[in-house]
């Protein structure tokens, strides 16, 4: 399995959340569910995504805007425009009585021509890596021809009458929406793919990234990783840090950090054979390395998950 369908494996839905909101300018809803990753698309009209500390990015019909929800955002038609609701996980959208339940699937009237916004949420951090949300930016928008992924109609359809399989079906379209966005902005240019996304296709970084992936518990050094790529230890030190951000060590350091990280989330496996999995000698080893890059114990994790 390639890096990145690694990276992408886990995604899986359940029980998603799609709501449906037509509204007219001026408009701007202030989100703070505090759910781990919210997918957007404006099926008519646009909208501005403006995270807390960040630039404001503009979300067209056909877009899809993949936002974390570690810090509360604002949609609004207008960058400058006052936010008129908070969104709170209890809510839904802005109806002709001010908020909807979340049990209600749509809030738009028919013949309506406002805006119309679809978005989709991972309820459970559970159903996502933790590789993956620290790889993402704070918002990313994917433009439509980008694509394929599925089209706002084709969820704006589904969402809008009550069929069987119904909560299955808008799962994986969820799943399928997230992981297609996501495969056309690693394959981008954007300066905000990870660094070692881009270093795949390099024949000495991409290399020596794989066989870490692949891996990662092996005892490697950069003399080792050197040899199995055909190059010098020191151009492969130059090279990978370059492209990748870091050095190798450092890289795979933080790798096996990550992939505790999910198994301290996903498993029941005790510290020490998770640290023996992803290639420390003991539980006290990866908790030294574990607080030094996230700054808690692997047990603190485990119980704020």
């Amino acid at each position: 399995m390639d890096a990145v369908s690694e990276l992408l494996a886990e995604v899986r839905a359940r029980g998603a959340v799609f709501r449906r909101a037509v509204i007219r300018p001026p408009w701007a809803l202030r989100m703070a569910s505090g759910a781990p990753l919210t997918l957007a698309t404006m099926l008519r009209g646009h909208a501005w995504v403006v995270a807390d500390g960040h630039e404001p990015v503009r979300l067209a019909a056909g877009d899809i805007a993949v936002v974390r929800g570690d810090a509360p955002y604002t949609v609004a038609d207008d960058p400058a425009t006052a936010p008129a609701l908070e969104v709170t996980a209890a809510d839904y959208c802005p109806g002709a009585g001010g908020v909807e339940r979340a049990a209600t699937l749509t809030c738009d009237a028919p013949g309506d021509e406002g805006a119309v916004l679809v978005s989709g949420t991972f309820e459970r951090r559970g159903e996502l890596s933790e590789r993956l949300l620290r790889a993402l930016p704070p918002v990313l928008v994917v433009p439509a021809e980008a694509g394929p992924f599925p089209s706002a109609g084709v969820v704006a359809e589904e969402i809008a009458r009550d069929r069987p399989g119904q909560q299955l079906v808008l799962d994986r379209l969820l799943d399928l929406m997230l992981v297609s966005a996501l495969r056309a902005w690693f394959a981008s240019r954007d300066a905000s793919v990870p660094g070692w996304c881009r270093a795949l296709d390099d024949p000495v970084a991409g290399a020596a990234l794989r066989l870490l992936h692949d891996a990662p518990a092996h005892p490697w050094t950069v003399a080792e990783l050197a040899a199995k790529a055909g190059v010098s230890r020191a151009a492969l030190a130059r090279r990978f840090t370059a492209l990748v951000g870091e050095p190798p060590m450092a890289y795979l350091a933080g790798w096996r950090v990550a992939l505790a990280a999910d198994l301290l989330r996903e498993t029941d496996l005790t510290v020490a054979a998770i640290a023996r999995r992803v290639g420390y000698a003991n539980a006290f080893a990866l908790s030294v390395a574990f607080k030094r890059l996230r700054g808690v114990r692997p047990t603190d994790h485990r119980r704020a998950v």
